[in-house]
């Protein structure tokens, strides 16, 4: 005897319609992933499987295992760690394939289903905490959203977590529905709680739009929901169209995409669901295209010495927008670097040799924020050792002593007054504010001597 089904509703989300259209006649990326199998670059290989952008899954295992028995076992070799090589050395060809792959691969889906739930029915309720209560379990279901598997769906391919996420929001729709039809009563609520909404979650914003018109079909008065997945699929659809014909390249960008995405997304109090992701990666493109440290150090100075050439004494008193710029591009800089050597560790020692120029040269603005990136990275890699915590040591010491920041970086004055060049602004404008405008003299000098 069959069993009587339960009640049926449509999905109110689909990903073709909440991603940005998006055609291209040559999927480049595709043709330029089957070489790099056959190439001996692991860490490119590890990317391309990482990510993913091929329509057969099976493309990385197939590749691999027609590799030569030699060389797969020297790629897994060169993936683990000296305690690991015995144990790896005793596996068969296909097993090693197999751990390549999931070595490569992101971590397995672990789906954690909607979790908030509307409180009976009370006139007290406040719409602006129901708001934020549903805002925050939006924005818990899209942290479980990896960013490699937006880039796929942005590209059109298939993504399950972020299908899963559409679903629970279909769920939501589904929950606020079946509250609503059994406390009609709330429903001034939640036409309140519709208007805090409107500037958060899209998708749970359209959830409660759709459950207040299902019960209340004459409801015109409601924001219209902006699409979904804009504010990441759009830029990443226009990084694939501008990039053409550079996979090795595309795959470092989203590697070091993929660590802004989770200090912006996943380590964030609260989400912007608007602003377009920033694919720009000014840094590692200087890094990519530069032959050496020296060509990288030489490319940040002209760059520094054409935005110094607007200075003036003026600016400095006054710390107007032109030095607020500079402050935000060595910020800018700064941050750059930690999200670069977090993806790309390999990038280390080019960056490290682009300091030694740098101090050669003189470009304290450059220098400085670099130096801060690469002490950041320390930090987040940082080993405990016994009852200490030790942090790898990746700038020399007397790079390292100018960002001591004792007595306003004293040791970084004592140097500059010495050598002077294009300036950390920092500690200057804190010393003018102290001691006032005669202590800014070698850096005026320098500032006149440059134009």
């Amino acid at each position: 005897m069959a069993s009587e089904l339960g009640p049926s509703y449509q999905p109110i989300f689909h990903l073709s319609l909440e991603i940005p259209a998006f055609f291209m006649s040559y999927r480049w990326w595709e043709d330029e992933a089957t070489p790099v199998f056959w190439a001996f670059d692991i860490l490119e290989i590890s990317r391309v499987i990482r990510f993913g952008l091929f329509r057969d899954e099976n493309f990385p295992r197939t590749s691999l295992r027609a590799r030569r028995v030699d060389t797969i076992y020297n790629f897994l070799f060169a993936m683990s760690q000296p305690h690991e090589h015995q144990l790896l050395g005793s596996l068969s060809h296909m097993q090693r394939v197999e751990e390549i792959l999931r070595r490569s691969s992101i971590a397995p889906f672990d789906p954690i289903p909607w979790n908030w739930l509307p409180l009976e029915s009370n006139q007290s309720l406040d719409a602006r905490a129901i708001a934020a209560a549903i805002e925050t379990e939006s924005h818990f279901q899209f942290r479980q959203i990896g960013f490699e598997e937006l880039v796929r769906a942005s590209l059109g391919y298939r993504a399950i977590n972020v299908e899963w996420f559409l679903q629970q929001h279909t769920a939501l729709y589904i929950i606020l529905l079946e509250h609503l039809k059994a406390y009609p009563e709330d429903i001034p609520l939640y036409t309140e709680v519709e208007k805090h909404l409107r500037s958060r979650s899209p998708f749970a914003h359209r959830a409660l739009v759709q459950s207040l018109l299902a019960v209340r079909p004459g409801n015109c008065n409601m924001a219209q929901p902006n699409a979904g997945f804009d504010f990441i699929a759009g830029p990443i659809q226009r990084l694939f169209k501008d990039e053409t014909g550079r996979l090795a390249a595309m795959l470092k960008m989203l590697s070091v995409l993929a660590i802004r995405f989770r200090r912006q997304y996943m380590h964030a109090s609260t989400m912007d669901w608007k602003t377009p992701f920033d694919t720009s990666v000014p840094f590692l493109e200087d890094c990519l295209i530069s032959t050496s440290g020296s060509d990288l150090a030489r490319s940040l100075k002209a760059l520094n010495e054409h935005q110094f050439a607007e200075v003036t004494r003026q600016n400095l008193v006054a710390e107007d927008a032109v030095i607020g710029n500079l402050l935000w591009h060595w910020q800018m800089l700064s941050v750059s670097v930690w999200e670069c050597c977090s993806a790309l560790p390999d990038l280390i020692p080019h960056i490290q040799e682009c300091t030694q120029n740098l101090l050669t040269a003189r470009d304290y603005h450059s220098l400085t924020a670099i130096v801060n990136g690469l002490y950041n990275y320390t930090i987040s890699t940082m080993q405990a050792d016994g009852p200490t915590i030790t942090l790898e040591a990746l700038t020399p010491p007397e790079i390292g002593l100018l960002l001591n920041p004792v007595q306003n970086y004293a040791s970084y004055r004592k140097h500059y007054n010495e050598q002077p060049g294009i300036p950390f602004l920092v500690p200057h404008l804190r010393d003018y504010k102290q001691n006032g405008e005669s202590v800014l003299q070698s850096v005026f000098q320098y500032l006149q001597r440059s134009r």
